[in-house]
């Protein structure tokens, strides 16, 4: 059986309420700029919104006049999206509480998560989101995919709860080590 092999990101829509908040959120308080809108051509009288979360991808949100802002917090039970995070630099990450708090965004500080920190908030119609930050760099010819797979298999054999910093520096030392070249 062959698989649809997918490669990443496209895109994510979310239903947003009226234009303006959707610009005054994604742009104005996450900074993601603004890139084009053009109607939903699925329902014409609606808008569709699109935005540059920073890695050239897209995170686009529809939009219509007619509906109010309601901050309830999104559903979390089963099928239902439960948060959406995106990655920011250390220095931005040790920033983001408390401009979140300066703009009215509550939030939970910052959270350790073992392999990157963490800090959680709700976006104006209570879709939760999240900042996170890596706590590494992979070494030259890796990923953080790379590392944390290592990570992973070293925190199986020791049997720990999760991956800690330890597991994150021997995962970099074991893929910074020079591989032997093929049929040496």
């Amino acid at each position: 059986m062959q698989r649809v092999q997918c490669q990443g990101v496209h895109h994510i829509t979310l239903v947003g309420a009226d234009r303006q908040t959707s610009i005054d959120f994604w742009q104005g308080v996450l900074g993601m700029p603004f890139v084009f809108e053009q109607p939903n051509l699925d329902a014409p009288d609606q808008n569709h919104l699109y935005f540059d979360p920073g890695d050239g991808r897209l995170i686009t949100i529809f939009t219509s006049e007619s509906w109010q802002r309601d901050s309830t917090p999104n559903p979390t039970g089963t099928g239902n999206v439960h948060h959406i995070a995106f990655a920011v630099s250390r220095a931005t990450f040790t920033q983001a509480a408390g401009r979140l708090r300066s703009r009215g965004f509550a939030n939970s500080g910052e959270v350790d998560r073992g392999f990157m920190h963490s800090l959680y908030f709700r976006d104006p119609l209570g879709q939760l989101l999240e900042l996170a930050c890596y706590k590494f760099e992979p070494p030259a010819g890796a990923s953080h995919a790379d590392v944390l797979r290592e990570a992973h298999r070293i925190r199986v054999a020791q049997a720990a709860r999760n991956i800690t910093d330890e597991h994150l520096a021997d995962a970099i030392e074991a893929l910074s080590q020079p591989r032997e070249p093929a049929g040496s």
